[in-house]
């Protein structure tokens, strides 16, 4: 036991070098945090992790998030000591192409969980990662799932409003798997936390139904009973406050707030490295110590090969579990969904078309889970939530997640979903309400993660709200995301194409933006390319004989704007909707000048919202119907006419200009 605890401390040393050498080496990165973090995440990784030592990805695997990802060179080393990083990695921090970059990457690195930095953000993934094991622990059994999710939090995580907000759900959820290490160490990158917080954290947590320990974040036998501790606890979610000392191990910089985001200089370095017991070589990695770390090793592999045979055996004998289980493995992409039909001329809302989608695919997804943010009716999951009931609260495989008013923990909660795997997450709100969710909107990009953003009362249609609630940016600011596929469907028809893209994607997140008022239903006869079209992002909608004189560009609820417009022309006019620029702009070449000849220099384009991105396809002096100022509150009818969305100044406007 003496050796083990001697070994504890040597390994814990050997972690803090690698931190300093990393970090020197780049002369870039955050030392300071990830060594006041050394002891309690290395003793984690070494003594409770549980996990294939020869496959990252094996699904039961207990998940480990660093939601305080500036201290990413605590998180490589561990890694390197687990065989996942090599040493060239390791040495290679912050450099271009490296598998180690400043902040960890999950699509990058292996044992990476999940794409952190902004902070608060891993948290709210970890309650996410957590959901889905609860739900899949009830739904396969826990004989195959059935893993804890732990995450290293810093003081700024829980200065960010989103862990709060995840974490009052995560205790209302009773997520008892869900452990968070808090690193105390009192110290942000300006100064002391005492200057910017007075937050009792203990009763914070406890008043969100968290079991709260707080331990001495250096002592390893405080450690260790905590996390025994917290794996004991199964109907609360357990926060380990664990007190620290910033930058612990350092010859003269302990508790300096300089450490947080600022190399070590080499004399301090080199000190620290006495003090600890180190040689002075630089990324020191001792055989004793990668032994020592990695001496359960084979427990796990033998833990891992029991478990895939229990999983061959229940695949053979349980049709049941077996179709549950084909059901979650299956590729996004490679998903068959049966989408109800409307019928044409009917005036229906996109909003409530979606509604009647996701009353259809209830049954056929039964890993779909969502819910709203606290807009049941108003986003059209009201149906959805009465039927599958409501996750934690009518047991853990019910599927509607009751969000309350938590737009961003919400975006970050769906995003851990989607990371664990074997869920399809959704969340909706109001398109206005896109800019608290926008950064983890950001991160679904980012993180290469299919979550669902359903954004309905998507422009100044919705009307008697007012200004507040009417968006006009912010479809054109979504659009600014790389790598978002944004949808905007002309009427029930193509919401149903929209979303059928949407749920089929591997690694683009999606945006639905919906409206509140009722749109045309039009028909595939006399227009049928709205059956399919979607799918190009842009298409000819309606067409004429020859080259057209006139091309009307517009999506959503515009594009019957564009095709009444059209009708007041005696030219030749072409009406073209992109439902999505994302879309329409990954199409070749060949085909976005079919859609858009660029010999035919006359070009419209009408949507309710801001103008200026509308340019790139009707040209610098094309006329574009828009919005570009705040609305106010009046019917939508009514607004319409005062801002011009009426075929007839439509017409008037292109006349003017062609």
């Amino acid at each position: 036991m003496k050796d083990d605890s001697r070994m504890d401390q040597k390994t814990v040393a050997v972690v803090k070098g690698l931190i300093m050498d990393g970090v020197a080496k780049a002369n870039s990165g955050h030392p300071g945090g990830a060594m006041s973090s050394a002891d309690f995440a290395t003793l984690l990784y070494s003594d409770f992790l549980n996990f294939d030592p020869d496959d990252a990805q094996w699904f039961n695997r207990d998940r480990f998030i660093l939601s305080a990802g500036h201290e990413s060179m605590l998180l490589y080393s561990l890694l390197h000591l687990t065989g996942f990083v090599g040493m060239d990695a390791i040495k290679n921090f912050r450099q271009m192409d490296s598998l180690t970059p400043g902040h960890p990457e999950v699509h990058l690195t292996p044992g990476v969980e999940a794409t952190t930095g902004p902070l608060g953000q891993g948290f709210g993934m970890s309650v996410g990662m957590a959901v889905a094991e609860a739900f899949l622990r009830q739904k396969l059994g826990a004989d195959v799932m059935d893993h804890f999710t732990y995450t290293l939090s810093s003081d700024g995580d829980l200065q960010e409003p989103i862990a709060l907000g995840a974490a009052s759900l995560a205790g209302l959820w009773g997520l008892g798997k869900l452990i968070v290490f808090y690193d105390s160490n009192k110290i942000q990158l300006a100064g002391p936390t005492s200057r910017v917080d007075c937050a009792d954290i203990r009763k914070v947590f406890e008043g969100m139904c968290w079991q709260v320990l707080d331990i001495d974040g250096h002592d390893h036998e405080q450690i260790r009973k905590a996390v025994q501790d917290a794996r004991l606890e199964g109907s609360k979610p357990t926060l380990v406050v664990c007190n620290t000392v910033m930058a612990k191990g350092t010859a003269h910089m302990e508790g300096d707030h300089n450490t947080h985001g600022a190399p070590l200089k080499a004399d301090e370095i080199a000190a620290s490295k006495e003090k600890l017991g180190l040689p002075a070589e630089d990324f020191h990695v001792p055989g004793d110590v990668q032994e020592h770390f990695r001496r359960r090793h084979d427990g796990m592999r033998a833990k891992v090969a029991e478990w895939k045979k229990n999983l061959e055996a229940k695949l053979a004998s349980d049709k049941d579990f077996a179709a549950l289980w084909n059901q979650i493995m299956t590729k996004r992409s490679a998903l068959k969904i049966e989408w109800p039909e409307f019928a044409p001329g009917e005036s229906i809302a996109t909003r409530k078309a979606w509604g009647a989608c996701l009353n259809k695919i209830t049954d056929q997804l039964p890993n779909l889970l969502g819910g709203s943010a606290d807009l049941d009716p108003s986003n059209q999951t009201t149906k959805f939530r009465e039927t599958v009931g409501n996750f934690a609260i009518d047991g853990y495989d019910a599927r509607n997640l009751a969000y309350g008013v938590r737009e961003f923990p919400m975006a970050a909660v769906m995003n851990g979903m989607a990371l664990h795997g074997g869920i399809i997450p959704f969340g909706a709100t109001f398109l206005t309400f896109a800019d608290y969710c926008r950064n983890a909107i950001r991160m679904s990009a980012l993180q290469e993660l299919p979550s669902l953003y359903i954004f309905t009362h998507d422009s100044f249609w919705v009307g008697e709200d007012g200004p507040t609630h009417q968006p006009i940016e912010h479809v054109s600011s979504l659009r600014l995301i790389p790598d978002l596929i944004d949808l905007r469907p002309a009427d029930a028809t193509e919401t149903a194409v929209c979303l059928d893209i949407a749920f089929k994607q591997d690694q683009h997140p999606s945006c639905v933006f919906l409206t509140r008022q009722g749109l045309p239903v039009l028909d595939p006869a006399e227009y049928p390319a709205v059956k399919d079209g979607a799918r190009k992002g842009g298409y000819v909608l309606k067409d004429c004989e020859g080259t057209p004189d006139l091309i009307i560009v517009a999506s959503g609820s515009e594009v019957s704007l564009a095709l009444e417009t059209a009708k007041l022309f005696k030219r030749k006019v072409r009406v073209v909707n992109i439902c999505s620029f994302k879309l329409f702009d990954d199409q070749p070449e060949s085909y976005k000048k079919e859609v858009l000849p660029s010999e035919v220099t006359a070009r419209a384009a009408a949507e309710a919202g801001r103008t200026e991105l509308w340019h790139k396809f009707v040209g610098c002096d094309g006329v574009v119907l828009g919005l570009d100022h705040f609305g106010q509150s009046a019917p939508g009818k009514l607004l319409s006419e005062k801002y011009g969305f009426t075929p007839e100044n439509f017409a008037r406007l292109i006349r003017e200009k062609y």
